[in-house]
């Protein structure tokens, strides 16, 4: 199973690829797809939509896991983030992967086990989970790697509970 995480945003979208054999999780790619901050907002919707079928054409992953958008204050932001996942989420289904939809708290929790966790916190146990030298970077692309993990530990759960049923 690989699994393609997705930080969304229109400036700057993190991305992280694992690949999960037995309970063996190991990255395989990781990075930053950046958009220009003065191009019309749908020039960088279509910039970000290229870059991730380029991804997906590359890697083809067998699933994607993309960070939910919770955002208390500034609406402007969150309009722009909840357009740049329309476009990763059509690009996924255009790729015919599973989707996996996480909640910050979600991640933190899966990663640290505490919903409160600082982003320090969880590039630390990324690092440690993946067997990594540093700490990924930048913070996007570390975002997203904890999200395929979030993805890869879930859907381990949810392939248990199913077999209950």
């Amino acid at each position: 199973m690989q699994i393609l995480g997705i930080d969304p945003g229109t400036a700057t979208t993190g991305y992280g690829l694992i690949s999960k054999r037995g309970g063996q999780l190991r990255l395989v790619d990781y990075g930053v797809i950046k958009t220009a901050p003065k191009q019309p907002d749908y020039i960088r919707l279509q910039l970000l939509y290229r870059q991730l079928v380029k991804l997906l054409e590359r890697y083809k992953p067998s699933d994607i896991a993309v960070e939910q958008l919770f955002f208390n204050t500034n609406v402007t932001t969150a309009m722009s983030v909840g357009q740049a996942r329309g476009v990763i989420l059509l690009a996924a289904a255009d790729a015919g992967v599973n989707i996996g939809e996480y909640t910050p708290l979600q991640i933190k929790q899966a990663i640290t086990g505490y919903g409160r966790a600082s982003k320090t916190q969880i590039q630390q146990m990324v690092k440690v989970m993946l067997g990594m030298d540093k700490v990924p970077k930048p913070d996007d692309a570390a975002d997203a790697i904890a999200v395929a993990i979030c993805y890869a530990n879930s859907a381990l759960l949810a392939a248990k509970l199913r077999q209950l049923r």
